[in-house]
């Protein structure tokens, strides 16, 4: 019997190329089947479920993906993986480009990229989204890269697995800022030590949580590599423990890395890389640190997004054609247990800019 989950994917465009795909994905074959495609909405970027899998969260751009006000919308999630629109609400901010929920499905957060701001939302019943309670506007500026470091750039805003914390990279700062998180009023305070900084002029852009606790990963964009950080979550406290190249060595051409994500069993991390079109595998320490496993092609251009399915045995790769080269798709990989290398299952599925994977 098929074991069959539901996947939603992103793509990030204008008019009627703008959609949220719902697929069904066969945990045993590794096939993906397109079910829907909600069209309802221009430039969706990223996605996230409720813990109860009943509503999906998605931020939206109407018309100018990097000027025009940012929003996100609510959707109930149907039992085929259709589609129906709750509500949406203002992101507060430009290229609107992060959500998350906390596990006890009562907030919401945002991060809004070109303004450099994060946000947290009440949860309503029924799953829509209440008006923003906490707003943060990130300030400052790193300039080690004036051309993308002239001011904040929020990229991300991640809620720990315990719902107490948020963290958010921002490219713009070269920092990663903390925020303890009040779930049930939808509130965001900086944590006493409130950033940490990475390298300068890195860029830092997601952040993820080592499932076992005590270690957090970010990736630097512009730097195309990962930091290391000891995270005492009791004290909110990072330090950083390793920066590692996501690329080969002597590879000079131009490449900024995107997504980061570790198997549920904490044993490796996957970082894309776009522009060398790839996936870099590496194998997790006990003391926290990555030793390169294999660096294997993404199969596509700009590799931009990953999910890993629940049991750790599959990764999809989202392939989003940032440079106008052709080859976005998003690809299905079987995950080797003992090694964490990746080999390609099926043909890769052809999509509009995917640009975020949610498995349900």
């Amino acid at each position: 019997m098929a074991d069959l989950h539901p996947v939603f994917i992103t793509s990030c465009a204008s008019g009627a190329d703008g959609a949220i795909t719902s697929l069904t994905f066969d945990a045993e074959t590794g096939a993906l089947e397109v079910q829907h495609r909600y069209t309802e909405i221009e430039n969706p970027f990223f996605l996230a479920l409720s813990p109860d899998r009943k509503v999906l969260y998605a931020t939206h751009v109407p018309g100018d993906f990097e000027a025009d006000p940012g929003y996100v919308a609510a959707f109930a999630v149907g039992a085929d993986g259709s589609l129906r629109k709750i509500n949406e609400q203002l992101a507060h901010g430009t290229t609107t480009c992060y959500v998350d929920v906390d596990p006890s499905g009562q907030a919401v957060v945002v991060a809004n990229y070109s303004s450099g701001s994060v946000g947290a939302y009440p949860v309503q019943e029924g799953g829509g989204l209440g008006e923003m309670e906490s707003f943060v506007q990130h300030a400052g500026a790193s300039m080690v890269n004036p051309d993308r470091q002239e001011g904040p750039h929020a990229h991300c805003a991640v809620i720990s697995p315990s719902g107490s914390h948020m963290y958010a990279s921002d490219l713009g700062l070269d920092q990663v800022l903390g925020y303890a998180l009040d779930a049930a009023s939808a509130q965001l305070t900086p944590l006493d030590q409130a950033y940490v900084r990475t390298i300068g002029g890195g860029g830092p852009r997601h952040f993820t949580y080592h499932p076992q606790g005590g270690y957090v990963y970010a990736n630097n964009e512009l730097a195309n590599s990962v930091n290391v950080y000891a995270w005492d979550e009791a004290a909110g406290v990072l330090r950083e423990r390793q920066v590692i190249s996501t690329l080969p060595e002597g590879y000079g051409e131009e490449s900024y890395t995107a997504d980061v994500k570790i198997t549920p069993d904490g044993r490796f991390l996957y970082c894309t890389n776009r522009g060398h079109d790839s996936i870099a595998i590496y194998g997790i320490g006990e003391d926290g640190c990555l030793e390169v496993v294999e660096i294997a092609s993404s199969l596509g251009n700009f590799a931009q997004n990953l999910a890993i399915s629940g049991d750790g045995r599959w990764l999809l790769c989202a392939n989003m054609d940032g440079m106008g080269l052709g080859g976005a798709n998003v690809v299905v990989f079987a995950v080797d247990g003992g090694s964490g290398k990746l080999r390609a299952v099926g043909e890769p599925l052809e999509l509009v800019n995917p640009s975020c994977i949610m498995i349900g």
